[in-house]
């Protein structure tokens, strides 16, 4: 996932005025009409960009699942990061990307930090005792919580509709967690909810630089950045922790590598970048439900009958606080 994993909106966290977007004046006030369908295709192309994007990490859960049967948690963290950072980093390469300003570096950092460091770990180890079902639900949450982000980042101040819905969308995810584990919080749910939160962070960051710098370059750089930490890290897990390798655990790390951390990631914030960060996060909304789904399909888990009532519970609030901050 990535995540994700992660997932989600995170339009209000807003270029501050010293940093220019490099594109000149806001244009789309004033488009002549011949303009506009152009204008309508290329958000098209986005938002279809963006849901390619979210497809992927619908899969993240279930593919970590795999990794686990034949590698430790970290592992699997940081063997994901070197085989996307390895790829990401000859892609930059052979495409000579450009080189990020100086300014970027300290928010790349904490998008990087965020989603491909720290929401990867956190969620594997919340794997090793959490169904992907239950997971999913929890981690639901996240737009809510780039919401949350993005307003103390900005210094905005949302309506009263938006908080009421915030706290619904919490509620609900809380009373599943504690009714799926007898009353208390599990250490799975605690690594979920410190995921959900630096997560939000790195997604609303990444979001912010999307506007300035193409997909590639924020994603690739970002792995880069990482690539020298993950592997000795990788060689360190390996020699800790038992790994029994086989075709299913290969193909769930291939996926997770590949799959949710770089081309999802990638096609993700281009989405973000053609249809806008608003608009396009609208599309995050559907995955939590597609990951319940891949968890059946894919792992034979059985939902309990809280899961996917809960799930739309929290779609519901998603789309009230959505259409509370535009």
């Amino acid at each position: 996932m990535n995540s994700k994993s992660s997932a989600i909106s995170c339009e209000s966290v807003a270029v501050p005025s010293g940093i220019s977007s490099g594109s000149g004046p806001d244009r789309s006030q004033s488009a002549p009409p011949a303009s506009r369908p152009r204008t309508r295709r290329v958000r098209g192309s986005g938002l279809a960009l963006a849901a390619l994007g979210v497809l992927c990490f619908s899969l993240t859960f279930p593919s970590t699942a795999w990794a686990l049967d034949g590698f430790g948690p970290w592992s699997v963290t940081s063997l994901r990061t070197v085989l996307s950072g390895a790829v990401a980093c000859l892609a930059l390469a052979v495409l000579r990307v450009p080189v990020p300003a100086r300014r970027h570096w300290p928010w790349l950092a904490v998008s990087a930090s965020g989603v491909m460091i720290a929401f990867p770990l956190l969620t594997t180890l919340a794997l090793q005792t959490s169904t992907t079902a239950h997971a999913a639900v929890v981690v639901g949450l996240l737009p809510l919580t780039t919401a949350l982000y993005s307003s103390l980042r900005t210094g905005t101040r949302p309506s009263p509709v938006f908080w009421v819905a915030a706290l619904a969308g919490a509620a609900a995810v809380i009373a599943f967690a504690l009714h799926e584990s007898g009353g208390a919080p599990t250490t799975g749910d605690l690594y979920l909810a410190v995921a959900l939160l630096v997560c939000a962070a790195g997604y609303g960051e990444g979001g912010r630089l999307a506007r300035e710098l193409s997909g590639l370059q924020v994603i690739g750089w970002a792995l880069a950045v990482c690539l020298p930490l993950a592997v000795p890290a990788a060689l360190a897990a390996l020699l800790l922790e038992p790994a029994h390798p086989d075709v299913r655990s290969v193909a769930g790390l291939v996926w997770v590598a590949m799959g949710s951390q770089l081309l999802g990631l990638m096609v993700w914030f281009r989405g973000m970048g053609l249809a806008g960060v608003a608009k396009a996060s609208q599309t995050q909304l559907a995955q939590p439900l597609l990951t319940l789904f891949w968890s059946v399909l894919l792992l034979g888990e059985k939902l309990p009958p809280a899961a996917p009532a809960t799930a739309l519970a929290v779609l519901v609030c998603i789309v009230v606080v959505q259409r509370a901050r535009t």
